[in-house]
């Protein structure tokens, strides 16, 4: 019972990311039909600017809202200087340039920070709890508790606000939101900005216990993907219930078949919802955006 507690455990903490990164794939393609494969620099951005500026003697909160401001504005960068300037490219022109991206955002880290690996100090000290015989660090509960936090955020955001909701019709209709006076290149730019700031929000609560480097994004985006697909792309409840049950699968195949596996089940899990569930486990039916 208690290992199977702890491998809940496990999962959860690492899934809850997971569910941030597949959130960020969520509000873009819903906004502008764009699988945004740079959404996992926007983590690596939000822990390693967050290490440098409290580094230098920066506050950690302030170094942490900071790190939100600057993978925000990189994410307004690259739908202003790359993916708004290629409109009317096809879906995988427009894929391979957020990966182009993500590449350059990789090599700029590199050469701004270094290649070494870098942690955080835990926000509420490293003593883990025990429950039922298993632990489970405080810093596991900043990363689900933040990642609540956010979720009810967006769905106040987007269900109470009035950009919310613009940002909402855009995504539904683009042509209906234009004529309805809504600008919707600058909704599609604040889906960027946000889907930045809450990948720098993820980046910021795991780096105290996965550690962070430049690199690190690669990895991040594609499991973000794969949750994206199992949860149904587009779906928001969609993305954190994908991400929460890729969290587990990826702890309870490590714990009971080989640590050496984990990395790859991202990939078999993509693999198995394109055959067997092409819209995921809840995603919605595909339509012709006009």
């Amino acid at each position: 019972m208690a290992e199977v507690l702890q491998f809940c455990f496990s999962g959860l903490t690492v899934g809850a990311v997971y569910a941030l990164v597949a959130l960020g794939f969520t509000i873009i393609y819903n906004a502008s039909d764009v699988v945004n494969f740079a959404q996992g620099e926007f983590v690596m951005l939000g822990g390693m600017v967050t290490v440098a500026l409290a580094a230098a003697g920066m506050p950690l909160p302030v170094a942490a809202v900071a790190a939100v401001g600057v993978a925000a504005v990189v994410g307004v960068a690259l739908h202003r200087l790359a993916i708004e300037p290629a409109r009317g490219a096809s879906p995988v022109g427009l894929i391979i340039i957020t990966i182009g991206a993500s590449i350059f955002i990789r090599g700029i880290a590199q050469v701004v920070f270094d290649k070494q690996f870098h942690k955080l100090p835990a926000f509420s000290g490293d003593t883990p709890f025990a429950v039922l015989g298993a632990t489970i660090l405080p810093q596991s509960l900043w990363v689900l508790g933040g990642t609540a936090a956010i979720v009810v955020g967006l769905h106040v955001f987007f269900e109470r606000t009035l950009i919310g909701k613009a940002v909402a019709a855009t995504a539904a209709n683009r042509l209906a939101a234009r004529l309805a006076g809504i600008n919707t290149t600058s909704m599609m730019t604040l889906s960027f900005a946000l889907a930045g700031a809450i990948g720098a929000v993820a980046g910021i609560l795991v780096t105290p216990i996965t550690l962070t480097s430049y690199n690190v994004g690669t990895l991040l985006a594609l499991k973000g993907f794969a949750a994206g697909m199992l949860g149904g792309i587009g779906n928001p409840l969609g993305a954190v219930l994908g991400g929460l049950m890729l969290g587990l699968i990826e702890a309870f195949g490590a714990g009971y078949l080989s640590s050496a596996y984990k990395d790859g089940i991202a990939f078999v899990v993509i693999l198995v919802v394109l055959f067997a569930f092409p819209r995921g486990l809840i995603g919605k039916r595909s339509a012709e955006r006009v």
